[in-house]
């Protein structure tokens, strides 16, 4: 039972039937938490991470020994040969913008595996004014994926014999499909290579790093990239990206970010390399929480009667679940729910409003300590059919539950819940 909210109590019989249902899935979790943050350790060990590598610089930036040291960490974490780690990347787009700018150039094919990209990347790639990859001479084709949201991979060995970078989206971004696993990417993967052995497969990696225990690197992935406010940054980091892979591709992104010729050896850290390392030590944990918040909240609507993505037992390869709540008001509702159950801006009231980048209104319930840190507990969704909200975060599971419950009590509230 809830010790200090005001919620129904059969939605707290049903969180506590929901919670035990969880509990193969929970074990799963707790097992691969492990194994990731004995990763965590021994990358910080056998890299020699010392005090000196806490401190920042200003200026140019030369020599910033913690810099460096910290691109090293990750990419031993990551499987990769190098990393980009810097607090100037904006959010996970920039960073994914950033590698995609580097790698490619005009006339060069960029092939998606998972269909079109979700919004902000599509205006990378799209648009018609701005500076996009498509006026810049570089070319675009997509497989869709199949009915049931699965890969195409009679498509991948047809297609993929032309193209520059052959682009995962390993998370399900504003769609229903499923997320695409590290042993599926290792296969599409290997159709690329199969075809077209000079590709570069490149994943966005957003929201499913140390959800696995392998990243998508360790089978085959010449590039990933990702953000330092989601789960990596373990609810520490304020800001910042990441990009690792294959030295070489490494380094012309670097490029891209600041200029040739300079690359990774330029750009100061400012006070952010305690915050960078801290976060991404604790980040196996915090993942555990925000996996195990979202198993819950599963488990939990599906025994209120929605339907939600993945299932509860079903094996999970992001941190994120999606729930179709059918109706704009309903919607409103759950993001408002989430909203009040927030350490930060709990009092106010998520709206609808025109986001920069994305076609529909979204609405986004974020009571955060990071802006936009999705490895916070949050909510977030375009008002558009099915109606289905995507829930990600939590840093401890028992605020995530709660919050969870609470989206449930504004629904039940509205009448959108009958028991």
């Amino acid at each position: 039972m809830g010790c200090c909210f005001n919620t129904d109590k059969k939605l707290e019989q049903i969180a506590a039937e929901a919670e035990e249902r969880c509990a193969e899935s929970f074990a799963r979790i707790d097992h691969t938490a492990r194994c990731n943050s004995e990763k965590v350790l021994k990358a910080f060990i056998d890299n020699h991470v010392g005090e000196m590598h806490l401190k920042g610089t200003t200026g140019y930036g030369y020599g910033d020994a913690g810099r460096d040291k910290l691109d090293e960490v990750y990419a031993q974490i990551l499987g990769a040969e190098d990393a980009l780690v810097r607090h100037n990347f904006v959010n996970g787009t920039h960073a994914l913008s950033t590698a995609l700018f580097g790698v490619l150039r005009p006339g060069d094919l960029m092939l998606s595996l998972t269909g079109r990209p979700y919004d902000t990347l599509s205006d990378v790639i799209f648009a018609e004014h701005g500076g996009s990859l498509s006026e810049f001479g570089v070319k675009y084709d997509q497989i869709d994926l199949l009915p049931d949201g699965r890969v195409n991979f009679g498509r991948i060995n047809e297609l993929a014999r032309s193209c520059k970078v052959a682009y995962i989206q390993r998370s399900r971004g504003y769609s229903l499909r499923p997320s695409i696993t590290v042993s599926e990417i290792s296969e599409m993967i290997d159709s690329v290579k199969r075809v077209n052995p000079n590709a570069i497969v490149m994943v966005d990696n957003c929201y499913g790093e140390l959800v696995e225990r392998v990243e998508p690197c360790d089978v085959g992935a010449d590039l990933i990239a990702g953000s330092l406010i989601k789960n990596l940054g373990g609810g520490i980091a304020e800001t910042g990206g990441y990009i690792a892979g294959r030295k070489d591709l490494v380094e012309l992104c670097a490029y891209r970010l600041t200029t040739v010729g300079t690359g990774k050896e330029v750009g100061c850290s400012l006070g952010m390399n305690r915050s960078l390392f801290l976060g991404l030590f604790y980040a196996p944990e915090t993942v555990r929480n925000a996996v195990k918040t979202a198993t819950f909240a599963s488990s939990f609507f599906d025994l209120l009667g929605f339907t939600a993505y993945p299932n509860y037992n079903e094996y999970r390869t992001d941190i994120i679940t999606a729930i179709k709540l059918g109706s704009r008001e309903a919607l409103i509702a759950f993001c408002e729910g989430i909203q009040s159950g927030s350490p930060v801006d709990s009092f106010v009231t998520p709206e609808p409003w025109d986001m920069p980048g994305y076609e529909d209104q979204v609405i986004m319930a974020a009571g955060a300590f990071t802006m936009g840190a999705s490895i916070e507990l949050s909510a977030d969704a375009p008002l558009r059919d099915p109606f289905a909200v995507w829930l990600q975060g939590g840093i401890t599971y028992d605020t995530g539950r709660m919050g969870v419950i609470l989206a449930a009590q504004k629904l039940l509230d509205g009448g959108f819940i009958k028991l």
